[in-house]
């Protein structure tokens, strides 16, 4: 796809036949994102659509890599697509269709490139309600479409599943009080630590029997955390208002959360729930 819409319509996109509970999972998804991030680049492929945010990390930016699989799409010639637009806008496009029959996603040019939202809603006569919110778009040039490849992660020090999330974010909101900063620390026995410091107050949250994910490399070894001292804690100090803000965003009960440390250099967050997976990247604080 070039650097501009090609034509009327790009890229369509079919969310199915009724707003099912998987489609409302990804609005709140979506509103998890707009609480992240005001501006996003969003990835049509084929088989799966990708919000990403990549802010400099060194300067202090967080990242996000989220994966959402599609229900039905349209190829084109080269079949995928890279948008900057405000996630705040798709999710108030989302939030009508709640009761809709079904939400077609296209792209368009109306004046200038358009995310066109088209909502199908119920209707007592034989035709069809469709309202449709169009959405502006910045469209990516292909040359930059490596900016935004799904980050790496080093080797990590420790990964562990994270606490239930609103007990974790309960307790970060009464630590943000306190301090700007952050300290988690774990270790590979499933305990974490959340920790603040300041000249006034010491205060730290205990977790324990959380549990390590097996993680395994790709000629099924044994990832290189084994062999490691098992109470031995990796810690990373972070912005603890990037913690909270990812917390304080989370619409979609993940069915797993884990937390990977990079000692002194990041915490990578991996949420996942059925068809949704997202990565967030808080950078530590040197």
């Amino acid at each position: 796809m070039s650097g501009q819409a090609q034509g009327r319509q790009c890229f369509s996109q079919r969310l199915g036949p009724a707003f099912s509970g998987k489609e409302k999972r990804k609005g709140g998804v979506i509103n998890t994102i707009a609480k992240l991030a005001k501006t996003c680049i969003l990835r049509l492929t084929v088989c799966k659509l990708y919000f990403i945010l990549s802010d400099k990390v060194a300067n202090g930016g967080a990242s996000m890599w989220c994966e959402l699989s599609q229900m039905e799409g349209v190829a084109a010639e080269h079949n995928e697509i890279y948008l900057e637009f405000v996630p705040e806008n798709l999710w108030r496009a989302l939030k009508t269709a709640q009761s809709a029959k079904a939400v077609k996603i296209k792209l368009t040019n109306k004046h200038c490139p358009c995310l066109s939202v088209a909502v199908e809603l119920p209707s007592l006569s034989s035709s069809s309600r469709i309202v449709t919110h169009d959405i502006p778009v910045g469209v990516i040039p292909r040359r930059m479409w490596n900016d935004f490849r799904e980050p790496s992660v080093p080797d990590f020090d420790v990964s562990i599943y994270l606490p239930v999330l609103k007990t974790m974010k309960s307790v970060v909101e009464r630590m943000k009080n306190l301090s700007n900063f952050i300290v988690i620390e774990a270790n590979l026995s499933g305990e974490m630590n959340l920790k603040i410091e300041t000249d006034l107050v010491s205060v730290t949250t205990h977790f324990k029997d959380l549990g390590n994910p097996p993680w395994a490399s790709e000629d099924g070894c044994q990832s290189s955390a084994q062999g490691r001292d098992l109470e031995s804690m990796a810690e990373a100090c972070i912005d603890i208002k990037k913690l909270q803000q990812l917390l304080a965003g989370q619409q979609v009960n993940p069915t797993k959360a884990l937390c990977n440390i990079v000692r002194k250099r990041i915490v990578h967050f991996i949420l996942l729930h059925e068809e949704v997976s997202l990565q967030y990247f808080i950078p530590a604080i040197a």
